[in-house]
């Protein structure tokens, strides 16, 4: 896929916006392949893929939480360091209507609502990470600090 063809998502419209210096990886998605098919497709750790969750509190207010790819979400302690009782992933179907995504394709730039974001303290540690471009099958590669500096996350230590 040549890079002229690549659709301009939001995201990509957002970085861009911000003066953010990135590169575009098309991949070819695979249907709940995860982090794990960009990682083998492009021989990075899965430790640098950084997957967007849409989640939810008890109250239904969402927020996005950006994890490394080969972590889960300790929802509990999320939800312990936001102070409600329960966080919970949203279904897709309000996750597309949040972001203006289709799952699988969830990047935290240029969504369609604005969301509290909160952020795996340790992905500042890796000199370039790789994060969801705004469709399936695009990562974009950057500089986490790039992210701290668009986004302004909360950081939290929620991965296990």
């Amino acid at each position: 896929m040549s890079r002229d063809k690549l659709p301009v998502t939001p995201a990509i419209r957002a970085l861009r916006g911000h003066g953010v210096a990135f590169t575009e990886h098309p991949y070819k998605y695979e249907d709940r392949g995860g982090t794990a098919v960009f990682s083998r497709e492009f021989h990075v750790d899965e430790h640098s893929v950084i997957k967007t969750l849409v989640m939810e509190d008890d109250a239904g207010h969402p927020l996005i939480v950006l994890m490394h790819g080969d972590k889960e979400v300790s929802t509990k302690e999320l939800a312990r360091l936001v102070g409600v009782k329960r966080v919970t992933p949203c279904v897709p179907e309000t996750a597309q209507k949040l972001t203006g995504y289709i799952v699988g394709g969830i990047s935290p730039f240029g969504t369609r609502r604005s969301m509290p974001v909160y952020m795996e303290e340790t992905i500042v540690d890796i000199p370039r990470i790789y994060i969801n471009g705004g469709r399936r099958g695009l990562l974009v590669g950057l500089d986490p600090h790039e992210v701290v500096r668009v986004l302004n996350p909360t950081r939290v230590k929620v991965g296990i």
